[in-house]
């Protein structure tokens, strides 16, 4: 017995020293990519789980229009759940990485374990708030007579697994930042998989309608959840939740929410953008609101594998800013600004070269195509430039820059994009409030640029020092 003893702790020691060596020696090109790719599978399978619901409920026989319209107006509520969740994930996971890069496991483990902590307690008070003001909630942001019974529906039933999305969301970064992002993968997939099985089943099959896909949701979050927790409360990583540490501390609290007040900030306002622009367009027609619902949908495409990029490559830069391992941060911090710049540049280019075939994929009205392509090339020309301001967001929240990275959240959607849609719609009209997004777009990702070259070097210095 004591023989098993020694050999499960000195299997813990190994994993450890591995999970050390690998983060601070392994060549960064390939650690950048061993650790990003799954995270890019990642997001791109938790992408689907909107995707395949929309598809299916579009096609409840009757009352498939309103039943989408419904579930299209609960997206502003899901948003606000996954930005408390991000609160905490894009906040503690970095700030951990770094304690790990310094030698302080007992520091990690209570950015871990807290940051659990303020999951569960985010969880209660999301789902007593939300909950007990729901359809004024829904109403306010757009549903009709005709969706809220279809909206309230599926949300009420969605809020009864809001801890389930709050551990998905929160805790992954977790994984990743001790290189399990296979892990993190593998919990998407399986919940991407099930989802889509259940979807036709409870819908069509128990003729559960928007309930069965809200249920499907519910179940495919719920057993992702269960794989996370079985690995951190478990000991197959070199940190883990314990109990011990999950009475919170003032300094690691405050050090969690404050950086991920940035990362909060940049999801949460996602949501306001699209309740601004939709109500100014839509005072010209439905068909302009139409337009920018297909630009922002195809946008994903290019944001979604970029936030997975950046989620796999801030443990590499925070465990070796930590570490105070200069070199390697400078290179892999070279490797992130390549890579999502130039991925960012292409994908847009493409889509600006060819805007009837984005606006196909999703409609076949021609005159919604017709918009689309006219609007969609100025409408995206600032965004080619904007994997600029990715970059330097990735790269300042993974240092643990809380302050650079809260005004760069605030810079685009806050300071420039809602004033410029105001200012510009009650000026010139329809058609300039497209203009605002490409100008905060430029705009913003100049200065971030121009920020991060004043400020990154002697952040460097800083920390050698």
């Amino acid at each position: 017995m004591q023989n098993l003893n020694t050999a499960k702790k000195d299997s813990k020691i190994y994993e450890k020293s591995s999970f050390d060596r690998e983060f601070s020696q392994a060549p960064v090109p390939g650690l950048i990519f061993k650790t990003a790719l799954p995270c890019v599978l990642a997001q791109l399978v938790n992408l689907l789980y909107s995707i395949v619901d929309r598809i299916f409920i579009g096609h409840i026989p009757k009352i498939g229009n309103e039943a989408l319209a419904g579930v299209g107006i609960c997206n502003t509520i899901i948003i606000l759940i996954s930005a408390f969740a991000n609160f905490v994930g894009g906040g503690g996971a970095p700030l951990c990485s770094i304690a790990l890069g310094r030698g302080d496991r007992e520091k990690a483990e209570k950015f871990l374990s807290q940051g659990f902590f303020l999951l569960v307690l985010f969880t209660v008070l999301l789902t007593a708030a939300v909950g007990l003001f729901l359809d004024p909630i829904l109403k306010v942001t757009g549903a009709s007579d005709q969706t809220l019974p279809y909206a309230h529906i599926y949300m009420a039933i969605y809020l009864s697994g809001t801890f389930f999305v709050m551990i998905n969301v929160g805790l992954t970064p977790f994984l990743n930042v001790q290189g399990k992002a296979r892990q993190t993968m593998t919990s998407a997939v399986v919940g991407a998989v099930l989802n889509i099985a259940l979807d036709p089943i409870l819908m069509f099959g128990f003729r559960m309608g928007v309930a069965g896909a809200a249920v499907a949701t519910v179940i495919s979050q719920a057993i992702s959840a269960a794989i996370v927790l079985f690995i951190l409360f478990g000991r197959t990583t070199p940190l883990h939740i314990e109990k011990r540490r999950m009475v919170p501390e003032s300094h690691i609290v405050m050090k969690t929410l404050g950086l991920g007040l940035s990362p909060f900030v940049m999801t949460i306002t996602e949501s306001l953008i699209g309740f601004v622009m939709n109500r100014e367009l839509s005072k010209y027609g439905d068909l302009y609101v139409s337009a920018l619902t297909i630009m922002q949908s195809a946008m994903q495409m290019v944001s979604i594998p970029l936030q997975g990029f950046g989620q796999g490559t801030s443990p590499v830069i925070s465990y070796n800013y930590g570490h105070r391992n200069q070199e390697r941060v400078r290179l892999a911090v070279r490797i992130v600004f390549i890579v999502m710049t130039g991925y960012n540049l292409l994908l847009f280019l493409f889509m600006i070269l060819n805007p009837g075939l984005i606006a196909q994929i999703y409609t076949s009205d021609r005159r919604l195509i017709g918009l689309v392509s006219r609007i969609l090339p100025v409408f995206y020309l600032g965004m080619t430039i904007f994997g600029l301001q990715r970059s330097c967001q990735n790269v300042f929240v993974a240092v643990g820059q809380a302050r650079i990275s809260i005004f760069i959240a605030l810079l685009r959607k806050i300071f420039l994009l809602i004033p410029l849609v105001f200012l510009l719609s009650g000026i010139f009209g329809v058609m300039e409030v497209y203009m605002a997004e490409p100008i905060a777009d430029g705009t913003a990702a100049t200065i971030c640029f121009l920020i991060f070259l004043y400020k990154f070097p002697r952040i460097l210095k800083k920390n050698q020092k």
